[in-house]
């Protein structure tokens, strides 16, 4: 009995299926354009999902390459939302160099500090030269806290910073530009008119959002503020021992950046204290703010093709009320034409989710490979499209589905 139920159930799918094609093949240009709400939508959700997972991946790439146990004290903060608070912040006194140096003894946490201070600058030596490159000042701290190793020679020293000594380390980039197949290293180059002896040369780091971080020269910080102006503030880069103590780390630079600085109880600060971790936040609430919108897009495309299907099904069992009742007059049962109708419409909807699937998943390819941005389709996108298929088909497909199996056989024989 069990395996006769089965054999007819089965036998029953297969004939819903091939009516279902049947009618779907002798209204090609009907179920195309039924679909085409349903493969916009899908194409709008599996891209926009997509390209938001590799954006944040791709970001959170860049931005740990500033350091999770790094903190960075700064005049202004990184992120500013108005140009009113812009203004404001610009009132803030600048760091100075004894403010560093206080910082140093203070606090206890720190690993590593490193002061940074930057311009860009024209580099020549001979006949070769680059028109603009990073020239940062900074101190012996400064591999430690940017994981920067120089591949040749070596770096700056606490001595060199202290005596004010023209010497230099630059990135790979100046070193291949400038020297070309020469060493780099005894070599002098020249920042603006100032001369540099190269003492080292980093390992390559690659781009950050875009920029380089090879086309760069650092030299003692003292040297820079000579040369190149000593009224800049100074940006300070501190490393924790223990990066499950960094949030501790910041409370102790927050004390004694306002104790030094004379920051008075009740006062604003008038110092930043930044972390790469503020730039990721930002960045996810930016991508939510996105998601939601291009989801609601998505849905509303994906609402109007189920419209559509439920549309086009009511105008097919419509047309095809006269065959509806001959097939019950000859012994078809509600469930059968239910079933029949079901199909059909998971069909089409099905026919919009895979064309769909398979545009996003090219369009995925070719932003992958125009941009830096790692883009993949993930495999939980392409069943979340299986599931719009069933949902979208059954639940717009339901109604006309129903109406049909619920027809008359004697009236609908007599439909003309």
């Amino acid at each position: 009995m069990a395996k006769r139920i089965k054999r007819i159930t089965w036998s029953e799918l297969g004939e819903g299926v091939r009516i279902a094609l049947d009618a779907m093949r002798t209204n090609k240009l009907r179920t195309f354009l039924t679909t085409l709400g349903i493969f916009i939508g899908v194409i709008v959700v599996t891209v926009i999902i997509s390209v938001i997972q590799g954006l944040n991946a791709y970001v959170s790439g860049e931005i740990s390459g500033l350091g999770a146990d790094v903190v960075y004290v700064s005049r202004m903060p990184w992120i500013i939302k108005t140009y009113e608070e812009y203004l404001e912040y610009r009132k803030n006194r600048k760091i100075t160099e004894p403010q560093f140096h206080a910082l140093v003894k203070q606090v206890t946490l720190a690993e590593a500090m490193a002061p940074a201070i930057q311009t860009r600058r024209k580099l020549k030596f001979g006949s070769e030269s680059i028109d603009e490159a990073i020239v940062i000042g900074t101190n012996a701290s400064y591999p430690v806290v940017e994981n920067a190793v120089p591949q040749k020679g070596r770096f700056i020293t606490d001595i060199e910073v202290d005596n004010n000594r023209n010497v230099c380390v630059i990135g790979s980039e100046v070193a291949d530009k400038l020297f070309k197949n020469d060493d780099p290293l005894g070599q002098r180059l020249k920042a603006a008119s100032f001369s540099f002896l190269v003492i080292g040369v980093l390992e390559k780091r690659g781009q950050m959002f875009g920029e380089s971080m090879d086309n760069c020269v650092l030299v003692p910080y003292t040297v820079f503020m000579k040369n190149f102006g000593f009224r800049r503030s100074i940006d300070i880069q501190i490393k924790a021992k223990d990066p499950r103590q960094v949030e501790e780390m910041k409370d102790q630079i927050l004390g004694a950046m306002r104790r030094i600085r004379g920051v008075k109880a009740g006062q604003e600060n008038d110092f930043a204290i930044n972390q790469a971790s503020q730039l990721m936040d930002l960045f996810r609430n930016l991508t939510r703010t996105l998601f939601i919108v291009m989801i609601g897009i998505g849905s509303i495309a994906l609402l109007v093709g189920g419209i559509g299907i439920m549309n086009i099904m009511l105008v097919s069992v419509t047309e095809r009320t006269h065959e509806i009742g001959i097939r019950k007059a000859l012994g078809a049962k509600r469930r059968i034409v239910l079933w029949q109708f079901l199909v059909e419409s998971i069909f089409i909807s099905g026919m919009g989710v895979c064309l769909g699937l398979l545009v996003s998943i090219l369009l995925a390819a070719l932003i992958k490979s125009s941009s830096p941005i790692p883009v993949n389709i993930s495999t939980w996108v392409l069943f979340l499209g299986i599931g719009f298929t069933l949902t979208i088909g059954l639940f717009f497909g339901l109604y006309p589905a129903s109406k049909a199996a619920k027809l008359d056989p004697i009236e609908a024989l007599r439909f003309e």
